[in-house]
Order: structure tokens, then C-alpha cells, then sequence
């Protein structure tokens, strides 16, 4: 069965992983990468999970369904597999979606192997059978989502409203994006202020109104593009 690809914000989300082990904490650490907060529940807590104390809550005590009040999400990451049913059961009750480790038909969700560079994540899924096909799949994307293209990539997100503003079609907006994406591709450095304005004007300069030409737009809907000041083409990637 493949799972619907769905990014969600879980900054300050409550979360509760039920189990204190070594499954446990690997879960942890991928809620706290993004922001979660977590609460632990479980009669043993692991010393690496307490040392995370100042970011984690933990609960040394039994599971009860009270538990899981409040909470949006739950993982249950317990080495006992009637308990994490349980618990799956009981979060199914309430409407909360669930993950129970290695038990698919207890699972609402997966959690996918990742790759996460600033606010660029890239994640992988095989339907929960093979976790080998995720890691190598991750491996081989691994040399593309670099702390480099998560600044590229800030970058863009700061300029974009004012993009918006001032170039007023989608497929004009596209090229000046790329532009700038094959400059910092060629150079490794992202573009100062001035350069992206005057990408701007000398797109703006060359329509001449705010309908695109039909060659302009046969260019935008191939993904071609002119690199300005250098008449290269440029194919989109």
C-alpha cells in the first residue's frame, strides 16, 4: 500500500511517544528536528532519552488511554506489541492519528526515511516494505539537499513577495527564479539585492507589456529560459 505524500507543520504540535528505548529515541529525535513537543510515557526511560529532559517531558509510569489527552499525534515505540495495538486502538477511538512501530496495520502514518536542509526536506517512502529501498534512495539524494541549497532556497523565499509584486505573470516569476537558481548552480553564491532587480527590469524591459509573446510563453512552458545579459538558453531542472 503507498501512503499519501502530506508535509505537515508540527511546530509546538504536542506529540506522545509511548516507550523508553532505543526505537523510542530515534522517533524523538525526528519530532524534536521539527519542532515538536514531545511527552514521553514509560515505566523505563532510557538515560539518552532523559538527557533530553530540557526539550522532552517524561512520564516514568504505565500507559493509560488517559495519556493521551491532548495530544495530536502519538508514536507507540514499545517492545510489546499487544500494547502498541492498544494503544493504536485507543488513539483510533479519539480521532488521533497514530504510528506504531513496525505494526502497519496499526499505523495511520509512517514516518519516512529524510533528508533535511534548512527548510528543504526530501523524504522517501516504500510502502512500509523495505526500509533498505528508503535508506537507498536517501543515500543516492544525499549530495543534492546540502545546507547550500537550503540557503538558496531561504533566499528565494525572502525575495518572493516582492517578485510577486513586481512581475505580475506565474511564467515571468518562473524565469527569474531559475535564472537565479542556474546563476548560484554556476557560481555557489547566491545573488546580491541588485542582481535579482535587475533580472527583473531587463525581463520587464524586454516584454513590453503584460502578456506574454507567444515565443516568451513557449519558452516558459518548456521550462526554457534566456539567462540575461548572456543570451544562453537555459533548461529548467
Amino acid at each position: 500500500m503507498s501512503y499519501f505524500p502530506m508535509f505537515i507543520q508540527l511546530e509546538q504540535c504536542p506529540c506522545l511517544v509511548v516507550g523508553g528505548g532505543t526505537v523510542a529515541f530515534r522517533k524523538i529525535r525526528v519530532l524534536l528536528d521539527f519542532g515538536a513537543k514531545v511527552t514521553v510515557v514509560a515505566t523505563e526511560i532510557s538515560d539518552a532519552i532523559f538527557e533530553m529532559k530540557e526539550k522532552v517531558m517524561c512520564c516514568s509510569k504505565e500507559y493509560e488511554p488517559g495519556d493521551l489527552d491532548g495530544f495530536s499525534l502519538v508514536i507507540a515505540a514499545t517492545d510489546d506489541e499487544k500494547l502498541n495495538h492498544r494503544i493504536s486502538r485507543d488513539c483510533r477511538e479519539r480521532g488521533i492519528f497514530v504510528n506504531a512501530v513496525d505494526q502497519q496495520k496499526d499505523c495511520d502514518f509512517i514516518l519516512p526515511a529524510y533528508l533535511k536542509a534548512g527548510e528543504v526536506v526530501a523524504a522517501f517512502s516504500s510502502g512500509g516494505n523495505s526500509p533498505v529501498v528508503t535508506q537507498y534512495l536517501k543515500e543516492k539524494t544525499r549530495e543534492f539537499v546540502t545546507p547550500e541549497l537550503g540557503e538558496i532556497t531561504a533566499y528565494l523565499g525572502k525575495i518572493r513577495e516582492q517578485v510577486k509584486e513586481n512581475v505580475p505573470t506565474e511564467a515571468l516569476r518562473k524565469s527569474v527564479y531559475l535564472q537565479i537558481l542556474n546563476q548560484w548552480e554556476r557560481t555557489g553564491q547566491i545573488p546580491a539585492e541588485d542582481e535579482w532587480e535587475k533580472a527583473i527590469e531587463n525581463k520587464m524591459s524586454v516584454r513590453k507589456g503584460n502578456e506574454l509573446s507567444g515565443t516568451d510563453k513557449k519558452a516558459a512552458d518548456e521550462g526554457n529560459f534566456t539567462e540575461y545579459g548572456t543570451g544562453k538558453s537555459c533548461q529548467s531542472r
